[in-house]
């Protein structure tokens, strides 16, 4: 049932207390007052660049215009520091989206830009046909990050590159054609990567890849099967099911639409099976628990070999292990990265085994940027600072305080559908009732979103309809960030019922 404003209000601004009704931990603030930033002891440089209308003239006249801008008025960021953005005016932002998931360990970390000034200053770029340390240096370190037989890497400029190159790569070992792949899953934008993509809105309409599927997604949430019980995760839906103990009813329905797909689209070899461990701009999509298990079985009897996209879920954000697939408790032939491989320098990278490397190595591939010194020397700084500032864990202990924060908010506002994810990787999808669990218009999402900006917080947004707000900050986030944004967010749903009332 529906809360009425006046219920809403009773409830979040019952005398001049500090909240405790709905269980968010917080100081009292008024209805017209703005949650306190946490302090930082940053001071940004004065912006002295172009002015703030002539960018955007340059913006509408020379720069793509498929490049969109986002919010009412963009924002001209002018410079960062580990969890926050500054704008040209010195305005100061919380950054929950982190360069959509790319930045890392934090916003110009110290060890990171050290790192890449003194390669800059050593040697900027050579072909990879010569030696030079930094390439030798990172694949030993990387690669003894890796579980099982993912020993042998290519460095790539982006997820896009790594992910076409792993189906080619696929295709090539296995000698079969068909890539299987999940609805709802982000995989790039090249002609190969697009047809993989299974999200409507960037989907060119165009010729793209060949031989190449997609399944239902298990979604447990909007999908036709889920349950309270299916998420390896702090918070479970809503949903009630009437599964018994190790048991999970909608993981099995969901992997009779895979063997459906692989008896009626694929032929009777695949090439590959493509997923993210959690999905990205799907909207934070998790599995039933045993899903990714058994699709990779399936995949393998098909002939087929598993590409895990750890681009968005790699390098500790998943807060229990280091890579995504390995909450799910499988083993990839093939492993993609990028994003927070480089805290924001263009870097990627596949890792595979030597099995499938040597079937690659029949004709010469080459990738004139791809591991060049510097993205080395960055890559090796990022995974010394994931190390030595504990960010896995903090992402582990942070992100679940997160989550559970804002399920609390789930719980006392209507809209607020579903609260899910693991560790710093965190969706929040809003919908008109509980009940018809009908996405929440795009005008206000997009009301929500602005207000939250205007309070100092960034969200990201996702989802199939653009109706999931995307939580993936810097890992070194705090406590303190977290009481902040979770004051923002709930303030911001006040607004909204208070406009909705009207």
């Amino acid at each position: 049932m529906k809360r009425s404003l006046s219920t809403a209000y009773n409830h979040l601004f019952k005398c001049q207390q500090p909240l405790q009704i709905i269980g968010v931990s917080s100081r009292y603030f008024s209805k017209d007052e703005h949650p306190v930033m946490p302090p930082c002891d940053f001071e940004p440089e004065n912006y002295e660049s172009l002015p703030f209308e002539r960018i955007l003239e340059i913006r509408k006249e020379k720069i793509s215009p498929s490049l969109y801008t986002i919010y009412n008025k963009p924002i001209l960021l002018h410079q960062g520091f580990k969890q926050w953005l500054f704008d040209y005016e010195g305005r100061r932002y919380l950054d929950l989206f982190a360069g959509i998931v790319t930045v890392s360990v934090g916003h110009c970390h110290p060890k990171v830009t050290e790192a890449a000034c003194k390669q800059f200053g050593r040697l900027c770029h050579t072909s990879n046909i010569f030696l030079n340390p930094t390439i030798h240096q990172y694949a030993e370190k990387l690669t003894n990050l890796m579980p099982g037989n993912l020993k042998v890497i290519y460095l790539t400029n982006s997820g896009t590159e790594a992910n076409d190159l792993a189906i080619q790569m696929a295709r090539l070992h296995t000698g079969n054609c068909d890539i299987i792949s999940l609805r709802g899953g982000y995989h790039g934008n090249s002609p190969t990567t697009s047809a993989v993509t299974s999200v409507g809105y960037y989907k060119p309409g165009v010729a793209t890849g060949f031989n190449t599927y997609n399944t239902m997604c298990p979604d447990v949430f909007r999908g036709i099967w889920g349950g309270s019980h299916c998420r390896d995760s702090p918070v479970q839906t809503t949903r009630k099911c009437s599964c018994s103990p190790g048991c999970c009813e909608a993981k099995g329905k969901y992997i009779d639409q895979l063997k459906e797909t692989l008896s009626t689209c694929a032929g009777r070899k695949v090439a590959a099976f493509i997923a993210e461990p959690v999905q990205g701009v799907g909207g934070a999509v998790q599995y039933p628990k045993g899903f990714l298990k058994e699709a990779y079985e399936l995949v393998r009897e098909k002939g087929g070999v598993c590409i895990a996209d750890e681009v968005q879920t790699g390098f500790g954000r998943m807060g229990s292990h280091f890579w995504g697939f390995q909450t799910h408790d499988v083993m990839p032939d093939i492993v993609t990265m990028a994003k927070g491989i480089g805290n924001g320098f263009p870097m990627g990278a596949v890792v595979t085994t030597p099995e499938i490397s040597k079937a690659f190595a029949n004709f010469v591939h080459f990738n004139t940027f791809g591991g060049n010194p510097i993205a080395c020397a960055v890559g090796s700084a990022v995974l010394d600072v994931i190390e030595e500032d504990g960010l896995q864990k903090n992402s582990e202990v942070i992100g679940t305080q997160m989550l559970l924060e804002f399920a609390k908010l789930r719980d006392a506002f209507e809209i607020v559908g579903d609260v899910r994810g693991k560790g710093l990787m965190i969706g929040v999808e809003m919908v008109k009732d509980k009940e018809t669990r009908q996405p929440l218009p795009a005008n206000e999402m997009n009301l929500i979103w602005e207000d939250c900006k205007d309070m100092g917080v960034l969200f990201g947004k996702g989802g199939l309809y653009n109706q999931t707000f995307r939580i993936k900050p810097p890992m070194c986030i705090t406590k303190d960030d977290v009481t902040f944004a979770v004051e923002v967010f709930k303030r911001a749903l006040i607004r909204h019922m208070e406009r909705s009332a009207r």
